[in-house]
């Protein structure tokens, strides 16, 4: 099978010629219409192995307006999910800008739905009959912005059915991320740790994600984001806490720091104020002293925590 392979902060993204229904990943997504009837094209063949029960599960959810994207159980086919985007009006027209919106809906639900590997085809380039050259680049485009910010997806598949689609994504992908790749995405990921003061010890939480164990509430800084405001953004959604008295502490570069890759973290101390209560990455947040910490504390936070509490000694 003829593919082309890149890897953007250890997420897989492949550029294949094949047959989307055969693709062993989580999700795949559906080019649909307005009114969500699976009648021809792709959507026609995911029916006919899926079932009628998707399409009735699809229909009962309402109609949606172009560009956005609701999602159905994978019926009788292998996917745990199908992601129903509307890449055509009630007219069945089309443009490139309908397809960029779709592709920013379907990264939007892939993250809600914490979705690991997902399948997309050549959005458009059926019934909408746009220029598969100029599609790839917005996909392309579409796909860095997603890596610029919060991000799941282990694993991107386009898959092309017609020759001259795959040509075309393979020539738009290889002129986009080959450098990239090579360069830009080696560098290290900016990321902010927040060590949280309240109730007489520091807030941590139990993550829900790999690699699993304790940590100090924080994450990847976003796209046209402070550190401070990644910090208190990250502790909003993490624990429910907000954050006042914020300042910076350390920084933190050890290239083997985070197992998934080389991360830089900005650490920050903060007081925390409201109801405690662990979200998004974390199933669990509780706070902890200096002689009662947990035993997995999983990245280089034991380091953080132990110079946090030295700091704190010379300070009093």
């Amino acid at each position: 099978m003829e593919k082309i392979v890149f890897y953007i902060i250890g997420t897989k993204i492949c550029v294949k010629k094949g047959d989307i229904l055969k693709e062993k990943v989580e999700a795949i997504v559906n080019p649909a219409n307005v009114n969500l009837k699976m009648g021809g094209g792709l959507a026609k063949k995911i029916k006919k192995i899926a079932g009628e029960e998707v399409e009735k599960e699809a229909i009962n959810k309402g109609k949606i307006k172009t560009g956005e994207v609701i999602y159905t159980n994978g019926g009788k086919t292998q996917f745990k999910y199908i992601l129903h985007s509307a890449t055509v009006d009630e007219n069945f027209k089309t443009n490139y800008e309908i397809i960029r919106q779709c592709l920013q809906n379907i990264f939007n639900t892939v993250n809600k739905l914490e979705i690991k590997s997902i399948a997309i085809p050549a959005l458009g380039c059926g019934t909408g009959k746009l220029d598969s050259f100029e599609v790839a680049k917005i996909m392309v485009e579409e796909v860095l912005k997603y890596f610029s910010k919060k991000f799941l997806l282990e694993e991107i598949n386009f898959i092309l059915y017609k020759r001259s689609d795959y040509e075309n994504f393979y020539r738009v992908f290889e002129e986009y991320l080959r450098n990239l790749t090579k360069k830009t995405y080696k560098n290290p990921i900016p990321t902010v740790d927040i060590i949280i003061e309240y109730s007489d010890g520091v807030v941590l939480i139990e993550r829900k994600n790999y690699p699993f164990g304790w940590a100090i509430p924080g994450g990847f800084v976003e796209y046209g984001e402070s550190c401070e405001e990644t910090a208190i953004r990250e502790a909003k959604e993490e624990t429910g806490l907000d954050i006042e008295d914020l300042k910076q502490f350390k920084t933190y570069s050890k290239p083997d720091r985070d197992p998934r890759f080389h991360t830089i973290s900005t650490v920050f101390i903060g007081k925390g104020k409201g109801i405690l209560s662990g979200g998004d990455d974390a199933k669990n947040a509780k706070v902890f002293k200096k002689e009662n910490l947990p035993e997995n504390i999983v990245f280089d936070h034991k380091e953080i925590l132990k110079d946090y509490f030295d700091y704190k000694l010379r300070s009093s």
